[in-house]
């Protein structure tokens, strides 16, 4: 398997991406457009503020505004697309959303993972689906350890217990359905807390922070002393596209679930993110509260040694490199800049690094072996 993503292998390549529209969704759907993908999204129409909207995604693309939680609609679109490679991304991603909104929370996150693996059952030519799911679907103990695929799922809000169903039900139809010889291979992701430029979803660490500084005021940080693993969208969205890679090549035994989360150091407090951000954008300072929050987990990190070891992956940039590629694609966008340009840029110069990274690897491997 190559551990590097090949543009041959998305070349024409017809691909179904739901939740194109939000923050990872609009990064992935650049990624795969830049690499000659035929690319149908859906989704349920983008906020007026997103990167979908900014970088003119729906001109470049079939669009199509439509929700998971809608079985006949979801088949009849992915009907539609014929796709070779499926990867589902639509969800509803914030945890005290998901306190307000139990119900609609396991609908989309549930139910509606379960309308897009029943629709692609009845797909013909297709060979691979990639289902995301979170970091926060393991049943956390708030230990030091970091999570491995083999432990066990569940999760204490309706979000992550709804992340936690999510992977169930992906390994439910994973041996139900999608086990024979010509069935299409299906992996589920699980990412640390990704973050980039053009994320503008509301009640999340890094857009509150931007929106706060854009608007000269000092961000308030809900709970600084909790700890995730952070990590560039890019750096997400490479496994994916290699666990995709591989699938279509017919490894079956990458059929499973896999963790890809930043290096151990890169696991940090909120409070060293906000120091360092606000920091790097010019204006220090932060503020915080007293007043009671709904929990969350104040520990969290994952075990990503499966992926180095069976895939070639690693993490490409450190947490540092993250927070500089977000400032300036937040400070050059509001400088007028135009956010596609700005977003292919750092594409381009991750994928220059990834392979860079990888090489060093190699050469360093070779050296070793001597």
């Amino acid at each position: 398997m190559e551990a590097v993503v090949n543009d041959n292998a998305w070349r024409g390549r017809r691909v179904f991406l739901t939740g194109h529209t939000g923050f990872k969704g609009s990064w992935l759907a650049l990624w795969l457009l830049e690499m000659g993908a035929e690319l149908t999204g859906y989704s349920l129409p983008a906020e007026d503020i997103s990167l979908f909207r900014q970088a003119g995604l729906a001109g470049r693309m079939t669009h199509i505004e439509g929700d998971i939680r809608d079985m006949a609609a979801t088949e009849a679109a992915i009907q539609a697309a014929r796709p070779e490679v499926v990867f589902h991304l639509a969800a509803q991603p914030l945890v005290r959303l998901s306190y307000e909104q139990p119900v609609e929370t396991f609908a989309t996150n549930v139910q509606g993972t379960v309308h897009v693996l029943d629709a692609c059952r009845r797909v013909q030519g297709l060979k691979a689906i990639v289902a995301v799911t979170s970091d926060k679907c393991y049943e956390n103990r708030e230990w030091v350890w970091p999570y491995r695929e083999s432990d066990p799922m569940g999760g204490y809000d309706p979000y992550s217990s709804s992340k936690g169903a999510a992977e169930l039900v992906i390994s439910a139809y994973r041996r139900s359905y999608f086990s024979g010889a010509d069935a299409p291979l299906v992996a589920s992701v699980r990412a640390g807390n990704v973050i980039g430029g053009g994320d503008w979803a509301p009640d999340r660490l890094i857009p509150d922070i931007v929106r706060s500084l854009l608007a000269d005021e000092a961000p308030f940080i809900r709970s600084p002393d909790s700890v995730r693993p952070w990590q560039h969208v890019l750096e997400a969205l490479g496994g994916y596209l290699l666990i995709a890679q591989a699938l279509m090549d017919g490894h079956t035994p990458i059929a499973t679930g896999w963790n890809f989360g930043p290096a151990a150091e890169d696991t940090r407090p909120v409070r060293w993110i906000a120091d360092r951000l606000t920091e790097r954008w010019g204006k220090p300072g932060w503020r915080t509260g007293t007043e009671a929050q709904p929990h969350e987990a104040r520990l969290l990190s994952l075990d990503c040694a499966k992926a180095r070891a069976e895939l070639g992956w690693r993490p490409t940039l450190n947490l540092g490199n993250t927070l500089d590629l977000i400032v300036s694609w937040h400070k050059d966008v509001a400088g007028g800049a135009d956010a596609a340009a700005v977003s292919a840029a750092q594409l381009a110069d991750y994928r220059t690094r990834m392979r860079a990274n990888l090489a060093n690897l190699e050469s360093r491997s070779l050296f070793d072996a001597c």
